[in-house]
């Protein structure tokens, strides 16, 4: 085996120009006694997803601060890949973050990065596994911007904020915006918990966004519930309330 089968391909993640090429020129200075191949590099989340899902790395450096998508967000949303990469996160000093990171284990590199620290950090990155998920909603305790969906043998990131319901359905979460629906693999407790600010139950399978909510209807059989359904902007279908939670009619009326 020779050594570019064996190279450590790094995916760099940072919004800032900059900060990306100093970590080019590290890993160009660790290339002298560890083989690693730059595979590429991206400046945002969505972009990075991307690219990763058509080029696939080894160990992703992956800034946390970054507009529109935290790195520790997105890191989650990596976990879905079909071989997920070993994140090595980059920040400038945050105590909470670092007291965090060195609680759970996970790997991360202060700004400015140094050349000894970044190669103890690629070296370690060689056996070790990707951050559990769950590892990851620790360290990040405010909820997702984005859901990642498996869609025709890609993730695709659909925006929070444009959902307006959610209903479990099976083994899959049916995730509804005004133009498309799509299927999650989540538990829909999990979803409420995450989201209980933006989202308010109206079935024990159903989850509404309640910026969305724009009236009530009396409808249904009243033998199988409340007789009460919710309309939704931007959704034709009534959704139905259950005796339990008819107690949102009055809340948001």
């Amino acid at each position: 085996m020779n050594l570019v089968e064996l190279a450590l391909r790094v995916f760099i993640v940072d919004d800032e120009l900059p900060a990306r090429n100093r970590l080019r020129d590290l890993l160009h200075d660790c290339g002298e006694q560890l083989p690693l191949d730059v595979v590429g590099e991206a400046g945002n989340g969505q972009e990075a997803l991307d690219r990763l899902m058509e080029t696939p790395a080894d160990v992703v450096l992956l800034d946390i601060r970054m507009p529109q998508m935290d790195g520790i967000e997105l890191a989650q949303h990596l976990n879905k890949l079909p071989k997920p990469p070993v994140i090595i996160f980059t920040t400038a000093f945050d105590a909470y973050a670092i007291k965090a990171f060195e609680l759970h284990a996970v790997d991360y590199l202060l700004k400015p990065i140094r050349l000894k620290r970044l190669f103890e950090a690629l070296t370690r990155a060689r056996e070790a596994v990707p951050v559990q998920t769950e590892v990851l909603r620790d360290l990040l305790p405010e909820p997702r911007k984005f859901l990642s969906i498996h869609e025709r043998g890609k993730i695709h990131l659909v925006p929070v904020e444009q959902v307006l319901f959610l209903r479990a359905e099976l083994k899959y979460v049916t995730v509804r915006t005004a133009e498309h629906e799509y299927l999650l693999e989540e538990p829909l407790t999990a979803l409420e918990q995450e989201f209980a600010a933006r989202f308010a139950r109206i079935h024990r399978n159903c989850l509404v966004a309640k910026e969305a909510i724009e009236g009530f209807e009396k409808g249904g059989e009243e033998g199988e519930g409340s007789g009460w359904m919710v309309r939704l902007k931007g959704v034709d279908e009534l959704l139905a309330i259950s005796r339990r939670q008819q107690h949102i009619v009055k809340e948001f009326s």
